[in-house]
């Protein structure tokens, strides 16, 4: 029986070549970020806004961009990152969760649910969203190591 560490060293090996005759394309991780997304001028000032923190910004421009493109995870998934950071929490949940029902493997939602719930005290649910990861992500994906750290970081302040 192959356990899933083992099984996901065998795909990062398929995938960096190390294994001859198997298909890489086709077990490829999904492509989280749409491509039409970056031409749309609203989810790009959205973008930009959250980079440069200004929340209400990026929530005006992410909710123009909805309007127009309404099975876009990435759009909720900025959305719910958005609002977390104005303490909108239910609003968060709201637009993480749409993002996951577009994208059951958005890994950017997995990984910012997973911190909104330990924002909420809510421990037990942050680790399911960090197993859907480590079952998403063949190969070491920065969202499960981010996820992994803050809620190691969680039970270390909980402990004191």
């Amino acid at each position: 029986m192959i356990h899933a560490r083992e099984g996901r060293a065998i795909v990062a090996a398929v995938l960096l070549g190390l294994v001859p005759g198997w298909p890489v394309a086709a077990i490829a991780d999904p492509v989280t970020e749409d491509p039409s997304s970056a031409v749309d001028p609203d989810f790009a000032a959205g973008r930009a806004a959250i980079d440069a923190r200004d929340w209400p910004a990026a929530i005006r421009a992410l909710s123009s961009a909805a309007l127009r493109d309404t099975r876009n995870a990435d759009i909720q998934n900025y959305l719910g990152y958005a609002y977390r950071h104005t303490g909108q929490m239910d609003r968060a949940f709201e637009h993480y969760q749409r993002a996951l029902q577009l994208n059951p493997r958005h890994r950017g939602a997995h990984e910012y649910l997973g911190e909104a719930y330990l924002l909420v005290n809510d421990l037990p649910k942050a680790e399911v969203h960090l197993a859907a990861l480590e079952k998403i992500c063949l190969i070491p994906c920065e969202e499960y190591d981010d996820l992994k750290k803050a809620i190691t970081e969680y039970r270390r302040k909980a402990a004191r």
